[in-house]
């Protein structure tokens, strides 16, 4: 067996019209329907039939904050330039959306925030595929700084 790509991300929210403003009209992401009886709502960026499913469960509890066992993060690849994360990054501090943390990876530089339920998103733009293609071990790379 091979795993070819991480095919989606299943998050449960508090409030699914909310989180649609997020990923949906914020992000870009495009609903393509809704099931158990409208209380989640499938998303994708286009490249497959899904890559983010919201299920609504109102006022559970959610996890603890700082580390945890439990989903750290997600990446979502928003381009390919600075550019478009400048762009990105305009636009989020327009909506009002707080930029937690800018970082060069090496292989990709990235954006840091949170979606409206406090889980982190990550939103990067990966480097020319030389750097890790032609050194693998470049994604371990000590982290740097990011400024946009």
């Amino acid at each position: 067996m091979k795993a070819r790509y991480l095919g989606h991300v299943v998050f449960y929210v508090k409030d699914l019209e909310r989180s649609l403003k997020f990923y949906r009209d914020l992000l870009g992401f495009q609903e393509v329907g809704r099931t158990f009886g409208g209380a989640a709502a499938a998303l994708t960026s286009g490249r497959t039939h899904h890559e983010l499913l919201l299920i609504e469960v109102g006022d559970a509890p959610s996890t603890p904050r700082g580390r945890h066992l439990g989903l750290y993060h997600i990446g979502i690849k928003i381009g390919d330039t600075l550019q478009e994360l400048r762009t990105a990054k305009t636009e989020l501090e327009r909506a009002g959306v707080a930029i937690t943390g800018m970082s060069d990876h090496t292989v990709s530089q990235s954006l840091y925030l949170a979606d409206p339920d406090g889980n982190e998103v990550e939103l990067y733009v990966d480097a020319d595929p030389s750097v890790w293609k032609n050194d693998p071990a470049a994604v371990l790379s000590p982290t740097r700084p990011l400024s946009l």
